[in-house]
């Protein structure tokens, strides 16, 4: 018998009762776990995971540009940032090609959201990570929070590549954009102060169009990305919820990927 607040229980009265009952949802269909923050923690683990695999296999200078951050690029960025042409990398043992996305390299578009112009840049976007996204994630819910981040960095990236198909860009950031879009439209929604955060996007912003060799591209397209993800998440309604979400987010994917292939196609 399990001890209960009144008297005692069999464990097969409280198994049946954990199976029936339903579980804790947020307001916008997600789960109550999101409110452990699991998701933003695997994130920021994967972006230091990232750059120890960089330092590993390419040395300090992943984590020191020598070019000067946003501007000098490193082996790291250069095989997995954002680039429409293929680029040679000299080495010791002759030229390296990397493959570039007209090239095929798609997964450029996933892998430049966790590269980092040296350790300032990755420690500035893990805090903004850390400090906006458990927010997000407890009031959306894991999966949607992680769909929400995933599709404002690829929002991002595709916006780079359009918009400047030649040069290299790397960063959690266009996804990190993305977030700051998507935690205005949740506040609007939800009724609550939205002065802090309009702050934050035009304090963002202003760095963004002054610190050279910021890809503002990027940080643009993260940003309508992740405002349009996160009004279809919140703006849902209750009827058929999940689906209409579930629709929605596949319908950006799908015009992101398209905008890609469309690239593709006609710079070759």
């Amino acid at each position: 018998m399990r001890e209960a607040s009144v008297g005692h229980q069999c464990p097969e009265c409280v198994s049946e009762g954990r199976r029936t009952q339903r579980s804790a949802r947020t307001a916008f269909g997600g789960s109550a776990a999101g409110r452990q923050g699991y998701v933003t923690k695997t994130l920021i683990a994967l972006n230091v995971l990232v750059a120890v695999i960089g330092v590993a296999l390419y040395g300090v200078d992943t984590l020191i540009p020598s070019g000067g951050f946003f501007t000098g690029q490193t082996r790291l960025s250069v095989f997995g940032g954002v680039v429409g042409p293929s680029i040679i990398w000299p080495t010791d043992q002759g030229d390296v090609i990397y493959t570039g996305i007209y090239g095929g390299g798609y997964y450029r578009l996933i892998t430049a959201m966790f590269i980092h112009y040296g350790i300032i840049h990755l420690a500035f976007n893990m805090w903004a990570l850390w400090a906006v996204g458990r927010a997000l994630e407890a009031t959306l819910g894991r999966i949607r929070f992680a769909a929400l981040y995933l599709l404002a960095g690829l929002g991002g990236n595709v916006a780079a590549l359009l918009i400047s198909p030649n040069a290299v860009s790397a960063g959690a950031s266009t996804a990190i954009f993305g977030l700051f879009a998507a935690f205005f439209v949740i506040a609007r929604r939800l009724g609550s102060d939205t002065r802090q955060i309009v702050m934050l996007l035009v304090i963002n912003l202003v760095i963004t169009f002054t610190l050279p060799g910021v890809s503002w591209a990027g940080h643009v397209g993260g940003l309508v990305a992740g405002g349009l993800v996160a009004a279809i998440l919140a703006y849902a309604p209750r009827n058929n919820r999940t689906l209409v979400q579930v629709v929605g987010c596949a319908v950006v994917l799908v015009a992101l990927i398209g905008l890609t292939l469309a690239s593709s196609n006609i710079t070759t």
